[in-house]
């Protein structure tokens, strides 16, 4: 089974390997899912919304939110952002009966990226 949370938040970057609009400063809201794979527990759940929801706020979220993530991250494309997120998640979701599987990163409604690890 693949237990699904999303999340959005407000930042600003900018692109500084790029040569296009991108590399001035500018924003986004981002939408960010976080996806584990597992079997249901003794209580019936891969794992607990409420404390999923908390990892990634505290780890993640709270970071990220009305933040310039170039000072987070140095080039912060979609594709380092996920990156990061599964670093910085991983040890804290995976138990016996699951794993972090995938973190989605969406720039605008159209624009993303799917990362599954190394």
């Amino acid at each position: 089974m693949i237990l699904i949370k999303e999340f959005e938040f407000d930042a600003a970057h900018n692109l500084i390997h790029y040569h296009g609009k991108c590399e001035k400063l500018h924003g986004h809201t981002y939408r960010l899912v976080v996806k584990l794979e597992g079997k249901p527990d003794e209580e019936g759940m891969i794992f607990d919304f409420v404390e999923l929801k908390n990892i990634v706020n505290e780890k993640i979220i709270s970071k990220f939110d009305h933040a310039y993530l170039n000072n987070i991250i140095s080039q912060p494309t979609a594709e380092n952002i996920a990156m990061y997120t599964w670093k910085n998640l991983e040890k804290y979701v995976n138990r016996n009966n699951c794993s972090l599987y995938e973190v989605e990163v969406w720039e605008t409604k159209t624009s993303g990226v799917i990362y599954r690890g190394e």
